[in-house]
């Protein structure tokens, strides 16, 4: 099951203000960086430890690339901050669907590629207490390690 806080989204308008932003006050170093057509977002991830289970806990700021995205619509409803949290697994297909016969939705039938090629999945915000929640299925090590 669930295993740790993989790490929470922080949607922006500004990736290199906000990546400055958080290595001047707090010295978080990016970790990897890349641009995720398919969700339509230019992302960093800044790693803040190690866990237990192997795994790492991030900030991941999104800044959208179109208008139409995802987060793209969501900042311009809400404007910047916290936009989901994210928990490991080690099986998100398992996972998501003894979590859907819960009576959660589900956004993807299967999971998608996700930072870093993990394997994601997102809940219904309504389902979860109005917290969008994404399930994170890390890739295996060394598979995408840097920027």
């Amino acid at each position: 099951m669930l295993t740790r806080i993989d790490h929470i989204g922080i949607a922006c308008r500004d990736l290199d203000k906000t990546v400055e932003f958080y290595r001047a006050t707090y010295g978080f170093e990016v970790f990897h960086s890349e641009v995720n057509e398919e969700q339509g977002v230019r992302e960093a991830m800044l790693k803040i430890n190690d866990t237990g289970d192997g795994g790492a806990s991030y900030l991941q700021l999104l800044e959208p690339i179109r208008e139409d995205s995802p987060v793209g619509k969501w900042l311009a409803k809400n404007g910047e901050g916290v936009h989901h949290i994210a928990f490991g697994t080690g099986d998100v297909d398992a996972d998501s669907e003894e979590i859907r016969a819960k009576g959660v939705r589900v956004l993807y039938d299967e999971p998608r590629i996700g930072s870093m090629g993990s394997r994601i999945t997102f809940l219904h915000p309504k389902d979860c207490g109005g917290v969008l929640t994404e399930l994170v299925t890390a890739a295996e090590p060394g598979a995408h390690e840097g920027h």
